[in-house]
């Protein structure tokens, strides 16, 4: 897209969530407008859920360009979309807006993407051939895994395992991938009796400082564990993973900002650099 096509897009772009005065989506999206020359305003909105399917429609017939969104609306806006993307629907979730030609509300999901990203261009960790397990079987989850799905077959991993506290909600997810990517559903203790290369965690343990339930057992030689939490101190799984052996343990901020630009390129049609911004925020 030229910059001449891009003159004709909404320059109305923002967060929605509650709460959303902690989110860092508005400064992250001013330094992309400003990298790539773009002319548009980005702000955060708290929005009830009794309030979000007028907020999203009134938005949109202003003439908004597109809305990222965070919790707990993820899920409500995959509902309002009359349109879903291949990797929003592998997620049932959605954390991207925008209308497409014809006017359609369409949803789309760049968490996984920018995890992905994060890995692969901040950390030089490559998923392909690689022994993954993914602890927590939520929409974060979720998230990735369909990340994956897009992704052609030799730029996956070698095995794909789903641990959770509880079995039957793995398998559920086992279930919902089959035909699109092949996932093994564990309990934790079943888990730690396998080596792995990659460790990626997706549950919402964190926020309480817990940990899951997984020996460290579980964790190859030169193990990368990410968790997809991010903040300003060593979250409780990244100090776990490193006491542990793992040779890198990353937290979510990268992701943060690689959905972010994720976003950026699907309604303005050019991806922002990301390193500099992830340094700023630290």
């Amino acid at each position: 897209m030229s910059q001449q096509d891009r003159s004709s897009l909404p320059t109305r772009y923002g967060v929605i969530g509650k709460p959303i005065s902690h989110s860092k989506s508005p400064a992250i999206h001013t330094v992309f407008a400003q990298q790539t020359k773009q002319a548009l305003t980005y702000a955060a909105f708290e929005v009830e859920e009794a309030e979000l399917e007028a907020f999203v429609r009134e938005f949109f017939a202003g003439g908004g360009g597109g809305l990222n969104v965070t919790a707990p609306h993820k899920q409500g806006v995959f509902a309002l979309a009359q349109v879903t993307t291949p990797r929003a629907s592998l997620a049932r979730a959605a954390n991207t807006l925008y209308l497409d030609a014809k006017g359609h509300l369409v949803g789309d999901n760049t968490d996984g993407a920018g995890l992905l990203g994060d890995l692969a261009q901040n950390h030089g960790v490559k998923i392909a051939g690689k022994r993954l397990l993914m602890l927590g079987a939520g929409g974060a989850t979720r998230g990735v895994l369909a990340a994956i799905a897009d992704l052609p077959a030799a730029e996956r991993p070698a095995t794909i395992t789903v641990a959770n506290r509880t079995l039957e909600k793995a398998e559920a997810l086992v279930t919902d991938f089959a035909g699109k990517l092949s996932v093994t559903a564990s309990s934790y203790a079943q888990a730690g009796e396998t080596c792995y290369d990659i460790l990626i965690n997706g549950t919402s343990a964190g926020f309480g400082g817990e940990l899951p339930p997984l020996s460290p057992a579980a964790l190859g030689e030169g193990c990368c564990c990410y968790d997809m939490m991010y903040s300003s101190q060593q979250t409780a799984f990244q100090a776990w993973a490193l006491s542990h052996g793992a040779a890198l343990a990353p937290d979510g901020l990268g992701m943060l900002v690689g959905q972010a630009a994720e976003a950026f390129f699907v309604w303005r049609g050019v991806r922002p650099e990301t390193e500099s911004v992830i340094a700023s925020l630290r």
